[in-house]
């Protein structure tokens, strides 16, 4: 039997201009930067005990550790079903469109749209995984 783990702590996105990218997710969801680690990127507080972090493309590998990558990617972030209709409204208010609303069969639902630089962003109520 393996060791046990509390879960995902971090996930990374790398992006084409750090700054851009850290005030989307400032205004959009009310991240705040808890470590800055300059031209590289930064670290962003994501939720309890969870990080965002933000890479520069190609500038981070090997420093301390290889860091890149790229390519459009996916990062799903958990909302309260009673917050649903509010992201509705304030995703269009800030000019972001909405590329997809999924209603799973558990009786969760997803909104699907893209940061600066075309990751997939996700928006999930509770019903969308058996776990969640």
């Amino acid at each position: 039997m393996p060791p046990k783990s509390d879960g995902i702590l971090e996930s990374a996105l790398y992006v084409a201009d750090v700054a851009r990218s850290v005030q989307f997710y400032e205004r959009i969801f009310g991240f705040r930067v808890i470590s800055d680690f300059g031209p590289r990127g930064c670290a962003l507080e994501a939720g309890k005990r969870q990080v965002l972090l933000l890479f520069k493309k190609g500038e981070s590998q090997g420093i301390p550790t290889p860091h890149d990558g790229e390519g459009e990617l996916h990062v799903a972030f958990a909302i309260r079903a009673s917050e649903l209709a509010s992201w509705e409204t304030w995703l269009p208010e800030n000019g972001i469109n909405v590329e997809e609303k999924r209603a799973w069969d558990a009786g969760g639902t997803s909104l699907y749209f893209r940061d600066p630089d075309r990751h997939l962003i996700e928006i999930a109520t509770p019903g969308v995984w058996s776990i969640y």
